[in-house]
Order: structure tokens, then sequence, then C-alpha cells
């Protein structure tokens, strides 16, 4: 369950995209479809979203939103490359204004040397723009981690 907080950001995000005339798409690993969810649990949605990838695994970051296997040998699933590439993805195949990824470490287990759990890469593209990949290690459990990532990424969307 999302906190309040975090529904209020994806209607307030909604609004502002409606009235926009823009459309949204996520690529979620990490957080397994919770920011597509928030989204949708506002009733009217369907204006805005227009689809929701869940690309847990690398086989699927590659063939559903076009993740390169350069990229995932490279730098890993858990990279701003990765992240970066599942936004242009999603942007691309689905044809919409604006599209959210990420993809991290939600815990307990999964941490490498450099790569700890929480840490989470959250992309968004946008049509006719630059995308942005920001880094974040959230701390707490996973339910922690997963929440903490939804709403960074609402707001990284809002802030453009």
């Amino acid at each position: 369950m999302l906190p309040q907080a975090t529904l209020d950001q994806a209607r307030d995000l909604l609004a502002a995209l409606e009235a926009e005339g823009r459309t949204l798409a996520t690529a979620e690993s990490c957080t397994g479809g919770l920011i597509a969810a928030a989204l949708t649990s506002i009733a009217g949605s369907s204006a805005v979203v227009m689809a929701g990838f869940v690309t847990y695994s690398n086989a699927a970051k590659v063939r559903m939103v076009g993740v390169t296997e350069a990229s995932l040998a490279t730098h890993g699933a858990v990279s701003e490359a990765v992240a970066r590439e599942m936004a242009e993805g999603a942007l691309a195949r689905a044809e919409v204004d604006l599209a959210l990824s990420c993809t991290g470490i939600a815990g307990p287990g999964g941490a490498t040397p450099g790569k700890p759990v929480g840490l989470v890469f959250i992309g968004c593209a946008r049509r006719g723009a630059q995308t942005v990949v920001e880094r974040h290690v959230f701390p707490g459990d996973r339910a922690a981690v997963r929440a903490a990532t939804v709403a960074a990424a609402l707001a990284m969307a809002a802030r453009g």
C-alpha cells in the first residue's frame, strides 16, 4: 500500500499532464509496476496513462523496451545507462509524451560491491527533450525502497 501523499502526487501529476494534453508510460523493474499502479489508482487516469512495462528480468528489458545487451553486460541492470534505455524505449514503444523508468536493488538481497541495497536509478524521457536519470540510495526495507522509488519518480515527472 502506498502512502496517501504518494497517491496525491499521482493525482496532481495526472491532472497536470491531462491539462497539457500529454500522455505517459512506465518501464519498471524494482517496483514491479507500482508506479503504474499509483497512477492508475486515480479515476480518469486512462486519459494520460497509455502503458506500463514491468521488465523485471534482463530478457524482458531487452525484448519489451529495447535495452541493449551491451549496456547490460557493461553496466549491469542497475545502472544509469539501463534506466535511460528503459525510459527511452518505453517512450518510443508506447508512443507517449513522457516515460518513467526505474531499476534498482530493493533488497534484502542483491547487493554487490558498489551497488548497495536501496540503490535505484530513475529515468524520465520526454518527447523532444534530453532524458534525465537520477541516482538514489533509499534507506529502509524492501517496501520502503519501493515506495520511495515511486514517490521520487512521480516527483521527477512533475518537475519537468
